[in-house]
Order: C-alpha cells, then structure tokens, then sequence
C-alpha cells in the first residue's frame, strides 16, 4: 500500500499493472519471492475476502469457488479509497520511518490509520508459537463506539455493544452471538456460530427448493457444493438435483428436493452435516507497540483511537 501511495496509484489515477507495482516492492521493500506479494495484493482486492477492500483490482482476481488469479502480467490496480485513509498525512511525521533490507530506501514501521482496520478487515494468521483470528467489522460501528468511548469515559463493554452488534463479514450469514461473543469481546477469545442464508421456497409444480443466498465467511462455495452432491451420494441426505446459479458477485446455490421430502429436515441436516453453518473462534492477538504480543478486548483496541 505504501508503495503504491508513493507512485501515486491512487483510487482517483490510472490502473496500473500489478508486474509494475509488485517490482517495485520487491526492489524496494521485500527482497523475497513476487508470488507472495502478489497473493498478499490480490486478497486486498477481493470482496468476499476483505469487508472493505485496500486495493481496486482490473482483470482476473480470483473468486470464491478458490479459482486463483491470472498471472500479475495480465492484472491491473490501484488503491482504494479506504487504503488512502490508512496512509492519509504520512509525509507529514505522524509515524515513525525505519531503513529498508540495503539502506537505500525508508519505509514506515507502521501506517498512520485513521481508520481502525484491525477490526473493518480482521486478521487471520499463523507466526511462530503464536496466532491470531481477529473477525471483520462494520464500519458505522465501529465509529459509533469510537464516539460512544469519547463522550462517555466510563463506557461499558455493555454500551460498545450496543453499537458493536458483532462481526459483519464480507460473504454475508447468520452471526449468532449472545453469551460466546459478549466473552469474546471482553477477553479477547471466544466463539461465534455462522450459519448460511437459505430460504424454502415451493415451485410451480408444487415440488420445494432451498435457496441460498450468503454462505458462512471463509467458506469455498465450489467445495461446499461439492461436498452436498458427496452427501447425496452416500445417502446421507436425500435430494434431486444442486445447481450454482451464482453470478456478478452474488451467491445463489439451488438445491432442489423430491416430491415427498421434507424441507425444514433437510436443511437442518446441511446445516450439520456441511460447511452451511460454522464457527469462529475469535483470538484478538497483536502486537502492542510492533514488540509485545496480548490478547487484546473490544475496549482494548478502540482505545488507540481516541
């Protein structure tokens, strides 16, 4: 991102091919391998992936059945206007400036943000002995808590939350929070139930069929289908036919069932049987001034932006 802002490849510029910039921060800023910089800048692109994404992309990026991306020489970006949020006034001193792998170049040791992207986009990762699974969040929110925090100094978890509903992720589906997400919020660890979109809907020829419409975060719909016609296979679940009629963007798996069949019985059977329904298990690990790594609560994180 920081790269980018710099060759100015902002959202209001021209597109410019994703080879160009991955070079530029292989050359300046990560002397390692272009496959890893290019994965990283087209997850910052894809809207199932990112609830508010960093990056505009122009070409072949990837889709939520796990299909990967065209090659970077085929692909275009430029940055987005939340990315722009996140490096506004950086020239002017607001963070601190370290040396590159050679000395040749400075680069911030960390972004300025004034949005609070930990919590819009989340985090998910692995490093050595620890990881972190931080959920995406809605922005309105977040900035209503934020206000909520400086007009009241003595803002409960209780009253965050009545801004703070839970997770919003970018694929859409059921959050069901209650006790598990209120713990989550105050330690930092916990646990949230995920449950597809889906509705019964009969046809004209009187036969039903279950529609859905968001699946849970995460989740690969190719798999997930997949997975359903397994099932049917091995009669674990009776059905007539599953049918992908997603497009542009918007999730539509058809699953149509026989004469006789049950509707309610057979969805409550996806829903434990396949990826439909799902958990996420919060762990709000960062690292405190880029050294010292804590399990961090809702309170926690908003306080650095006050």
């Amino acid at each position: 991102l920081y790269s980018m802002n710099q060759n100015g490849n902002r959202s209001n510029a021209k597109f410019v091919k994703s080879a160009r910039i991955i070079g530029d921060v292989m050359g300046k800023y990560h002397p390692h391998g272009d496959s890893a910089i290019y994965d990283s800048m087209v997850r910052l692109a894809q809207n199932w992936s990112m609830r508010y994404m960093l990056v505009q992309g122009q070409g072949n990026f990837g889709s939520m059945d796990g299909d990967p991306p065209a090659a970077h020489r085929y692909t275009e970006a430029r940055l987005n206007k939340h990315a722009e949020e996140l490096l506004d006034d950086i020239e002017k001193d607001t963070v601190d400036f370290r040396d590159n792998f050679d000395g040749s170049e400075r680069e911030p040791s960390v972004l300025p943000a004034r949005l609070p992207n930990l919590l819009l986009n989340g985090q998910i990762g692995i490093a050595v002995g620890m990881a972190t699974n931080i959920p995406p969040h809605n922005l309105g929110e977040l900035v209503d808590a934020i206000i909520e925090m400086i007009d009241n100094e003595d803002a409960t978890l209780d009253d965050l939350l009545k801004h703070v509903k839970g997770p919003d992720f970018p694929t859409g589906a059921v959050v069901y929070g209650g006790a598990p997400m209120k713990q989550a919020y105050q330690t930092g660890r916990g646990s949230v139930t995920i449950r597809a979109v889906a509705e019964i809907e009969e046809t004209k020829k009187g036969r039903h069929q279950i529609i859905v419409s968001e699946i849970p975060y995460g989740v690969n719909k190719a798999t997930l289908i997949e997975k359903i016609a397994d099932l049917h296979k091995e009669k674990k679940i009776v059905i007539s036919d599953i049918r992908d009629e997603s497009s542009r963007g918007t999730v539509r798996i058809v699953i149509e069932l026989k004469k006789d069949a049950y509707p309610k019985k057979i969805l409550n059977q996806l829903y434990k049987l396949t990826a439909l329904q799902t958990s996420f298990h919060f762990n709000m690990l960062a690292l405190i001034d880029g050294v010292q790594p804590r399990i961090l609560g809702l309170q926690e994180i908003l306080s650095e932006f006050i």
